[in-house]
Formats: C-alpha cells, structure tokens, sequence
C-alpha cells in the first residue's frame, strides 16, 4: 500500500485519537483501550513499510502519548456503572450496527419461512416444536385456555427458570460465532423458524390476535435480545473472518470483548422478559388495551436504546 493511501484511509481515526488526548473527546476506558489497539497495529504497520517516513514518528508519538494517559487515569468512579449503560452499550451498539441489520435480516427471513412453512404444510409445526407440544396446545384451545401453556407453576419459580434460559440461550447464540458466524446465523434461523411456524400454527386456529398479545407480551423484548445476541456472535464470527489489517487473533479478541459487551446489555432485557412472562403474560383477561400497552412500552424502549441513543452517538462523534 502505498504511504499516501495508508495516511488518507486512517487519518480521521488518528485525528479521534488526538482530540480523546487532549480531553476533547470524554472516552470511556475501554474506548481508549481500543484506539491504542488500532493506533498501535497501524504504526507496526508504518515501522514495516515505511519506517523512515514521519508518519512512523507520528504514530510513535501519538500511541506514546495515549499510553501513558490511560495509565495515568486514577480509579474509576461508582459513576462508571451509569455510563456503561447509558454510554458504552449505545456506543457498541453503533460499532455493530451491520452485525445487528443482518441479525435481525436472518431471523425475519427465518420467520418468514416458518410461517409459509407452516401455511404450506399444517404437519411442519410437529416437526419444529414436537408432537407432545402441538397436542397439548390444541388439548389447551379445545379447554378455552389457548394460552394456558403459560400459567403453568409458581410464578417466581418461572421467572427465575426463564431468566435463566435465556440468559444461556443468548451466551450459546454468541459462542456459537466462534464457528464463523455461520454457526450464529443457523441459530437464528433454527429459533426464527420455530417462531413463524408457532405463530402462524395459532393463526390457522383463529387465534392470531389473541397468541400475539401473549406471546408479543414478553416477546417483544425477548425475541430482539436475541436479535441482539445474534449481533454480538456475528460480531464475533467476523473477527476471526475478518482480520482486516490486524492479526487474526488480535482481530479475535477486539470482537470477543465487543461481542461480550454487547451480551452483558442484553442481560437486564432477558430479565424483564421473564419476569413478564412469569408474572402478566398468564393474565389473558386482562384484556387487548393493557396488553397492547405493555408491548407499545417495550417497544418504545428498545427504539429509544438500541436505535435514538446509538444515533446520537453517532451524532455527537461527527460533531468532535
């Protein structure tokens, strides 16, 4: 690569770097342990291909510098709690945001295939989801308790049960990128299929509105953290991938700790899940209004978290 190429493809980067050492830009810990990361590849870079060019003295200079600003930082704050959520995660989110657009494009394809599936053929839910548990369901709709299959045990042992698989069902759906992303991807499409397949299985009962209000309930924030568990081991996959300019394994562990930041978000999600599916998804009489609102909240929320606070971050950062 020739020097005036490196220098135009890498220096708005360097000019991030320059203004998180003079204070211009508030960086979190780990946002200044990644710009070392990359300022550090990119003069190993320079040191091999031009390493009498001054652009190699600059980058010297510049990681030097960051270096020793973020060994000099005194311990964190009680308030480094407040900005990882409010901060960090937004900002990860915004680093993956393509991950997260061909996370959530897989899982609405496999939806999409699950249902006409489904409406293709009313055996294929038998498959996907197992006889014992389509019969059941029907025994449950012929009982006038459809959604019955949620009312079943104590209350807070099923939200403890549930938090706790889905917490392992978004960690398996990250690890799984450590076989490429291809192994996420298949994960999602399993779990998108069984999806499209169940609800399409209750529409062909005339029970479409009704399975949405229960299912959509908790499903709201359960189905799009594993969207978002999804990103995390796409994000992860692509690393090993695609290395890009570092090396394979330094590129590895940038997504890992990307991909493991971005699962630790999804974890007070699952929890509110569960604990709506523990507690208010059995309570069908509640009615169409109330459960519409509880799923326009979660909605809300994830829009606000996952779309407006990433956007300003990426305001903010074009404004610095």
């Amino acid at each position: 690569m020739k020097e005036v190429t490196f220098i135009r493809q890498n220096i708005e980067k360097w000019r991030n770097v320059e203004l998180m050492v003079e204070g211009s830009i508030n960086a979190a810990p780990d946002a200044q342990a990644d710009a070392y990361i990359d300022l550090t590849a990119d003069l190993a870079f320079a040191q091999t291909h031009y390493p009498k060019s001054r652009i190699t003295l600059y980058l010297n200079d510049l990681a030097s510098t960051l270096h020793n600003q973020i060994y000099r930082n005194k311990r964190e704050s009680l308030s480094r709690l407040v900005t990882f959520w409010t901060q960090e995660i937004p900002q990860t989110i915004y680093e993956a945001r393509r991950a997260l657009l061909t996370s959530f494009v897989i899982f609405a394809v496999s939806v999409v295939i699950g249902a006409v599936s489904q409406y293709g053929d009313d055996s294929f839910c038998r498959l996907i989801l197992g006889d014992q548990y389509v019969d059941m369901t029907l025994q449950n709709i012929e009982n006038g308790a459809p959604m019955a299959v949620y009312d079943g045990g104590n209350e807070t042992e099923m939200f403890m049960g549930i938090t706790f698989n889905n917490v392992k069902v978004s960690f398996v759906v990250f690890v799984m990128g450590v076989f490429t992303s291809l192994g996420t991807g298949f994960f999602l499409f399993q779990n998108g299929v069984m999806l499209g397949s169940f609800q399409a299985f209750f529409f062909q009962q005339g029970l479409g509105l009704e399975s949405m209000l229960a299912i959509w309930l908790h499903g709201t924030l359960e189905i799009w953290a594993i969207v978002v568990a999804g990103a995390a081991g796409i994000t992860l996959g692509n690393g090993w991938l695609l290395p890009g300019t570092y090396s394979r394994m330094t590129s590895f562990m940038r997504a890992a700790r990307r991909g493991l930041k971005i699962i630790v978000g999804t974890v007070p999600v699952f929890i509110t899940a569960a604990f709506i599916e523990g507690f208010a998804t059995r309570h069908t009489e509640w009615g169409t209004l109330p459960r519409l609102a509880m799923i326009g909240c979660s909605a809300l929320f994830i829009l606000y978290y996952y779309f407006y606070l990433p956007y300003r971050y990426a305001i903010n950062r074009r404004k610095n």
